[in-house]
């Protein structure tokens, strides 16, 4: 059984489509519906599509009406109410495209959503420049020389240790209001990370990189 979720959410819509036939679930909130329409996703792949339908009225699809899940909870963006569904289904591994661009204040709120659900899923987001996700306090990744890597604290990380990377950290601390990790490359194949206590949000470079911009 495919024990993974696809889930696109109405930010920049992806360049390219993963395929589809490696997920259990596939779904959409009501504006990302519009691009995966106009791009010519296979719209009955999609196990459902949700949201309080103020980007999409669904009135002119009845061929997918029967997909459609209102939601009107206010207090929650569709991003949120959707992972709710989704976890009800059964399924914890979620890939996400659609979580970043457009207006800057819906990123951030799907940051938030994300880190919300971390202890019940997990979380990956992908757009056309990284993968990010939340990490645990032991963490490895391989595959990864000359990739940009960013760590973000959200809000603070104690006592990380890196391994694999240009501008390595040796039980240092990162806080979003003195210290970040952004901006970083591997220079091995094999980033490790371990730290104490807080929440990492990990960024990863989609291409190879001759050295980073540092911002």
């Amino acid at each position: 059984m495919k024990d993974k979720a696809l889930l696109f959410i109405n930010g920049d819509h992806p360049k390219t489509f993963p395929d589809p036939d490696q997920y259990g679930l596939i779904a959409c909130t009501d504006g990302a519906f519009h691009y995966l329409k106009q791009l010519g996703f296979p719209l009955d792949k999609l196990d459902f599509i949700s949201g309080d339908f103020d980007s999409h009225s669904g009135s002119d699809e009845n061929v997918y009406q029967d997909k459609f899940i209102l939601t009107l909870d206010q207090d929650k963006t569709d991003f949120h109410k959707a992972l709710e569904i989704i976890l009800e289904k059964g399924f914890t591994e979620i890939d996400v495209f659609g979580g970043s661009g457009g207006e800057q204040d819906h990123f951030l709120g799907n940051l938030t959503v994300a880190y919300a659900f971390k202890d019940k899923m997990n979380l990956k987001f992908y757009d056309e420049f990284s993968e990010y996700y939340f990490v645990p306090k032991s963490f490895t990744l391989k595959g990864v020389k000359n990739k940009m890597i960013s760590l973000y604290p959200f809000p603070s990380v104690e006592n990380i240790t890196t391994t694999g990377l240009n501008w390595p950290l040796t039980n240092g601390s990162l806080s979003i209001t003195s210290r970040i990790g952004t901006r970083n490359f591997a220079v091995e194949d094999e980033v490790s990370i371990q730290y104490e206590s807080g929440d990492l949000l990990f960024f990863v470079g989609i291409n190879e990189i001759e050295y980073p911009e540092i911002y």
